[in-house]
């Protein structure tokens, strides 16, 4: 098989590329703007092919979308005064390129904060979303409209971790954990009502190479990445527990004393942020990760993010 891989030099991209140079056999084109940030071995085996493109111009892909029986689409914009045009008008213009006769299968990245916990669109994500809350969002509502719609995986990262030690990109969060263990001595003290999900870039191409490989697996067309959901106080013990710290004693911190802790302190916060905060459980009914799968993870608990990180200082 013919597999085009957008974003190839970003974290996702790196993983997902990397898994599959590794674990399968099928001709890849990986896309990347900049061909020197790539850290893979393409000299591991025939049919790798860089293309050095930008999602601004496909007119490099021009005569090869066409040909492509899978596409994995993790390129993005972040912000930007184009953001739109690259996460909305050029991601649906790539795809209606795909020839329905040819290709068999798409996945496309968007990310978990567009979803409600049942999976549906959330609202709010289309109307006080930040600029790439809301490029996802309208995407994501346009894929109907296309001639592969029915191909389409829609895939949903959360909290995504990955990068550092091994050679990768770092994600956007990784740097923020050792921040959080920094100031776990004064957070461990504070019971906080909210969970959210996370997942390692690699266990993301390990769940990516085992539905390509295996094409009988029809896990649904929209799929939260994720591992289980973990609770604040389930996280803030596990952080102890691994730093070596005890918990003594928590103050409840509910919504109401944020409130008037925002109010008192004259914070600024985008109406986005502020959603946020009051949403508070970012978890989902439906999860899909190597374990669902029947596969071993790299990393399938916060103590196991927590061990890789440190050994990559």
């Amino acid at each position: 098989m013919r597999i085009l891989v957008t974003g190839a030099s970003g974290c996702i991209g790196h993983y997902i590329s990397e898994s599959l140079i590794q674990q399968t056999d099928h001709e890849l084109f990986l896309m990347v703007r900049n061909p020197a940030k790539l850290n893979l071995d393409l000299t591991a085996r025939p049919g790798i092919t860089v293309i050095q493109g930008d999602m601004l111009n496909l007119e490099p892909l021009a005569a090869l979308l066409p040909t492509f029986n899978i596409a994995i689409l993790t390129a993005t914009m972040w912000g930007g005064p184009e953001i739109f045009q690259v996460n909305v008008t050029q991601t649906l213009a790539l795809m209606e390129a795909l020839n329905p006769d040819v290709c068999q299968k798409v996945f496309y990245f968007s990310t978990a904060s567009v979803l409600d916990r049942q999976l549906n669109p959330l609202p709010e994500a289309g109307t006080i979303g930040t600029d790439y809350i809301r490029s996802k969002y309208q995407c994501l509502h346009q894929l109907e409209t296309l001639r592969i719609a029915d191909r389409i995986v829609e895939l949903f990262p959360t909290l995504v971790f990955g990068g550092g030690g091994d050679g990768k990109p770092t994600s956007h969060i990784t740097g923020g954990l050792g921040d959080a263990l920094k100031w776990l001595w004064l957070a461990k003290y504070f019971d906080v009502d909210g969970s959210f999900h996370f997942v390692h870039g690699r266990d993301i191409g390990l769940v990516i190479t085992h539905l390509i490989q295996h094409p009988e697996t029809n896990p649904g067309p929209r799929l939260v990445l994720g591992n289980p959901a973990l609770t604040v106080q389930q996280m803030l013990a596990e952080m102890c527990d691994f730093s070596g710290q005890r918990i003594y004693v928590q103050l409840p911190l509910r919504l109401w004393l944020v409130n008037i802790l925002i109010k008192v302190f004259g914070l600024q916060m985008a109406a986005w942020d502020y959603f946020c905060v009051q949403y508070r459980h970012f978890s989902y009914d439906r999860i899909i990760n190597p374990q669902s799968l029947g596969l071993t993870p790299y990393c399938g608990s916060l103590t196991d993010l927590l061990r890789i990180t440190q050994a990559a200082k």
